[in-house]
Formats: structure tokens, C-alpha cells, sequence
């Protein structure tokens, strides 16, 4: 069981097995069942990850994912429904498409959390959201009122050198000490909305910019309860847009057993470059546009008017500025911990600096607690800090994939799936 999991169960976190298998397909003509393609992509995929390894174990040269799956016979082209099943199989795990993904890394984030534990996913529906078990645990060692705890508080600059951090607010307040963990989102770093001083090196900024911040929105709609048009029975509802990939693609249902029976939900998830589009826009231009797809999916005269809607905007929040991220083509595992490194006092956690688990809450979860780690060395022990790399190669060795660069994992096991 992953820490989360007993996080989870240790907390209460209301969740529900997502069943992968209850899905329905459709196009701008209703519902078509397009399910077979499922088999054709998972056939190629098996290629696709031997790949991958071939790439890992022999030091090859790093390719898009899209190229991976050229070579190894999966080309949907200009087919609907080959590229709607493509987005459910890997835009809605990596939220950005396989031309920007990394072939080699995306085999082994996958198999690192997959092979590792379950190949099963569980939807949490809490009210509460995560934070139930943040705050649970944090209440173990936090006082109410504790002053060690500033909320609602904006940084504007952290001053790092080798004796020390000093964090600058907003608000004019300011906070020292011999260390300090950066746990903003990649996107925040790549925003430029704070400052360094002294500024990042070269390194170390190279590192932040080289890799993808995804956005991933779910938009949700509530229907009159006694309107409901879709069988409950199905948790997915797979869209193919004859003129645009992933254009709101899969729709998946609340309204059904062991979620929110009774409660007229539905919503529908967009990736990249359409949640870029969707933010931006105004609800009622998004309201009316899902209402257009789920008119050809289940017939104008069936969907009525929803009574809520809403989704959120992650690409413009000023503390995310996205969901989470990937890792693109070509990108070795040393410039991964040059984002991950150290520079100075200043340490760097969170999902994006997990060299297996980006992209997922156990990323970020296992990433705090290797810093952590780190710190409570450094200061019993006077430990060293995290490598990194001035001169990068232009792939990554079997060796690499280490501690010492972020993997815990034995190379066996990356390699698991791919004989």
C-alpha cells in the first residue's frame, strides 16, 4: 500500500475505484462504439514501451513520445476516433500531447507508480479535498494559532547565499533562516512573479525552463436530478470531435454508485492547449460549447439546461499558473536534477522535481520527504547538498538513475515490462 493510500484510509478520505473498463464512445452522430481501437493502441503500446527500454538500457538518444509511437505502428492520422482513443490513453495521464511528451520518461513514470503498486485509480470526491489528510497530519505537531504557520501570505523575493534564506513578503514581512524548502510549482517558477537574489545561475534556471507545466480542467455541469440523459452505469463518456483532437474529449459521470447517486453531476476534463482556451474564455462560451457536444452525443432534445456549472481556472492562478508537469522530448535525467538541486541554503521540493513519480500527489509527497531527509543531515552532520550538473550529456546512462539524481528505484525494475 503507497503512503498516500494509508494517508487516505489513516484520515478518511472519501474515495471511489474508477473502473477504466465502464466507458462508452461516441462521435458528432451519437453514440458509435469505437471500443476495439482500445486493443489495437494497447498491442502497439507494448511495442511502444519496449522501446522505451531499448532507449533507457542501451543510452540511446531520447524521442517524442509521437515518434515512439510512429515507430512502433501507431498512426491515427486524421481518424477521430483512433485520436480520441489516444488523448483517453495518454493526454489525460500526461496532460500534453505526445509531441511534447518525452518517449523514454513517460514509459518510466508510468511503470514507476503502475508496476510499482496498482494499476489502479480511485477518484476522491471528498469535500474536504487533500488537504484532509495535509491538515490531519499537520495537526499533530501544529498548535491552533501556531506561529510557525503564515497563511495568506505572497512572497515577492527570497535572498539565498551560503550562510543562510531570507524570504521577503508582500506585505513587508519577512522570514530568516539557516535553511529554507521552495515548494512552488514549476509554473510559479517559470513565471518570473518572484525573484531570486542572487538570480538563479545558469544551471539551475535551465533546469526550471526545460520542463512542462500541463494544465489539466475539469469542468463540471449539475442537471435536474430527475433529467439525468446519461446511463449511470457508465463512468466515461469518450467524445471524438470530427475537426479537433481533445476537444472535449471524455465526460465522466457522478451521478452513479459509489459516487454522487441522485446528484445530476457530470463533468467533462480538457488538457494543454484546449484548457488554455477554456480559461480564458467566459463560462457561459464554455457552458454553451460542452451543451454542444453532449447534444450530438445524447440528442438536443435530451439535454436540458444544467442548474450549476463551474471549473476552475489553474493556468492563471498567481500560485500555480498550472495543474502539473511533464517532461518533454529529449531530456535527460541530469537536466531533471538541475531542477531538482539545491543552490546555496535554498532546497527545491515538490511533484516536479520527482524524477519518478511527476505528474502525481506521491511525487510531491516522497519529494518533501527526501528533502527533508536531506536537511535534518545537513544539520546534525554538516552533510553536502544536492549534485548537480554544470556540462550535461545528451542522454541519460543506465547508472544514472540513482539516488544521487533523484531515483530510488533499482534499474531492474525500470526495465519491468519491457523484456
Amino acid at each position: 500500500m503507497t503512503k498516500l493510500r494509508m494517508q487516505a484510509k489513516k484520515h478518511n478520505l472519501t474515495n471511489t475505484y474508477s473502473d477504466y473498463d465502464s466507458i462508452a464512445t461516441f462521435n458528432e452522430t451519437g453514440a458509435v462504439n469505437f471500443t476495439y481501437l482500445l486493443d489495437d493502441y494497447e498491442d502497439v503500446y507494448s511495442t511502444f514501451e519496449q522501446d522505451a527500454g531499448y532507449i533507457l538500457v542501451q543510452n540511446l538518444q531520447d524521442r517524442s513520445a509521437r515518434s515512439g509511437f510512429r515507430l512502433a505502428g501507431w498512426k491515427p492520422g486524421k481518424d477521430a476516433a483512433a485520436q480520441a482513443i489516444e488523448w483517453w490513453e495518454f493526454d489525460f495521464d500526461y496532460a500534453t500531447p505526445p509531441e511534447e511528451t518525452s518517449h523514454e520518461f513517460s514509459v518510466v513514470n508510468y511503470n514507476s507508480s503502475y508496476y510499482q503498486w496498482s494499476n489502479k485509480n480511485n477518484f476522491v470526491l471528498d469535500e474536504r479535498g487533500f488537504n484532509a489528510f495535509i491538515k490531519g497530519e499537520a495537526a499533530t505537531f501544529l498548535k491552533d494559532q501556531d506561529p510557525r504557520l503564515v497563511l495568506n501570505t505572497v512572497v515577492a523575493n527570497i535572498s539565498y547565499d551560503e550562510l543562510g534564506v531570507t524570504i521577503d513578503n508582500q506585505d513587508g514581512s519577512c522570514v530568516q533562516a539557516d535553511y529554507a524548502i521552495c515548494t512552488f510549482s514549476l509554473g510559479v517558477l517559470q513565471s518570473d512573479t518572484i525573484t531570486f537574489k542572487p538570480e538563479l545561475p545558469e544551471w539551475k534556471q535551465t533546469g526550471i525552463e526545460t520542463f512542462t507545466m500541463g494544465t489539466y480542467t475539469k469542468i463540471f455541469l449539475q442537471f435536474p436530478p430527475d433529467q439525468v440523459f446519461w446511463n449511470t452505469s457508465y463512468q466515461f463518456f469518450l467524445y471524438a470531435d470530427p475537426n479537433e483532437r481533445g476537444y472535449y474529449p471524455i465526460f465522466q459521470s457522478l451521478d452513479g454508485e459509489g459516487f454522487l447517486p441522485g446528484s445530476g453531476i457530470i463533468f467533462v476534463t480538457v488538457v494543454h492547449a484546449q484548457s488554455y482556451v477554456v480559461e480564458a474564455q467566459d463560462d457561459q462560451i464554455t457552458k454553451d460549447q460542452v451543451l454542444a457536444v453532449l447534444q450530438n452525443m445524447f440528442g438536443a432534445e435530451n439535454v436540458p439546461q444544467p442548474i450549476a456549472f463551474m471549473y476552475p481556472r489553474w493556468s492563471l492562478e498567481p500560485w500555480a499558473y498550472g495543474s502539473y508537469s511533464s517532461w518533454p522530448p529529449g531530456t535527460t535525467l541530469e537536466m531533471h536534477q538541475n531542477l531538482r538541486a539545491n543552490v546555496g541554503k535554498l532546497f527545491f521540493a515538490g511533484e516536479a522535481t520527482s524524477a519518478q513519480y511527476f505528474g502525481f500527489l506521491q511525487g510531491a509527497w516522497y519529494e518533501g520527504q527526501a528533502v527533508g531527509g536531506k536537511l535534518a543531515g545537513l544539520i546534525k552532520a554538516n552533510q553536502t547538498g544536492e549534485v548537480h550538473y554544470e556540462t550535461l550529456h545528451g542522454t541519460t546512462a543506465e547508472d544514472e538513475y540513482n539516488a544521487t539524481n533523484g531515483f530510488m528505484l533499482e534499474s531492474t525494475f525500470l526495465t519491468y515490462g519491457f523484456e
